[in-house]
């Protein structure tokens, strides 16, 4: 069953997702070489918790931190430790929080110094593939809408979709219906309707898209080692189309460039 969200609980919703969104924010600008996951993880509890609200990662299913950073191959689910990141690596931050009874959670991939081009370019396409997958967010539109707009810009730019893993819906738990593959035809699955709120998530690889889960039990890397990047907002249906609830101030200029370009090529129905 999908649930949908009164505006009142939208507007608590806004208030976590906003928190989120602060806390990566931060940790953004702190990611450099000599910073360990481990620290970024402290930093991100510390100011979670001050906010007055709970990690929603941290015990989940046993997972043990409040952070999800995943370094270079691995995909999502790296448990965040005290080995220094390095220049040219990147990392995936995800984290999740609970506010007033309501979930937040967001990703994003952050390049270590200076990466080499091809890096950099799988970071802005899974970013920009984020970008128009929210572009098909509307009231009516079906939530296959979502995943042809990712694979289809990833798989012209050379990349790979993780399939092993979904977005989906959120609210007062951290994963509700539907589930939202980063892949498939358009104009399939259940309709988007006003209310409903969705954790859209690409996950996208320099080779291929198998992956595989490490002996802790959570860390996903490629198969083929190869580097992988991770970008999510949390979106709210709206009457005028997508709300982004976890929208970072540093993002915001290139992210309405995208959602332009996004909206000129709309997906075309099957």
């Amino acid at each position: 069953m999908i649930a949908r969200k009164s505006p009142v609980e939208v507007s608590r919703m806004r208030k976590a997702n906003g928190l989120v969104s602060a806390v990566l924010s931060r940790l953004e600008q702190v990611v450099a070489p000599g910073v360990s996951t481990q620290e970024l993880d402290v930093m991100a509890e510390q100011q979670v918790r001050e906010a007055g609200a709970v990690p929603a990662f941290k015990g989940y299913h046993g997972y043990p931190a409040t952070l999800c950073a995943s370094v270079n191959q691995a995909v999502v689910h790296g448990i965040p430790n005290d080995e220094p990141l390095n220049e040219g690596d990147i990392v995936s931050l995800d984290m999740g929080v609970v506010l007033d009874g309501f979930y937040g959670d967001s990703a994003l991939t952050v390049p270590v110094g200076t990466v080499p081009s091809r890096t950099a370019e799988l970071l802005e396409v899974t970013r920009e593939s984020l970008e128009r997958a929210i572009a098909q967010v509307r009231d009516g539109g079906h939530v296959s809408d979502i995943g042809h707009a990712v694979q289809r810009h990833v798989e012209a730019h050379g990349f790979a979709v993780v399939r092993e893993f979904v977005g989906h819906g959120i609210g007062t738990e951290l994963h509700e219906e539907p589930q939202i593959p980063n892949y498939g035809e358009p104009g399939r699955g259940p309709l988007l309707s006003t209310g409903m709120v969705l954790a859209i998530e690409p996950m996208v690889t320099m080779g291929g898209a198998a992956v595989k889960v490490l002996n802790d039990g959570w860390t996903a890397v490629t198969r083929d080692g190869s580097l992988a990047a991770h970008f999510e907002h949390t979106v709210a249906v709206s009457n005028s189309g997508a709300e982004v609830l976890t929208r970072r101030d540093t993002e915001l200029v290139g992210a309405a460039q995208t959602e332009e370009s996004a909206l000129i090529e709309p997906v075309a129905r099957g």
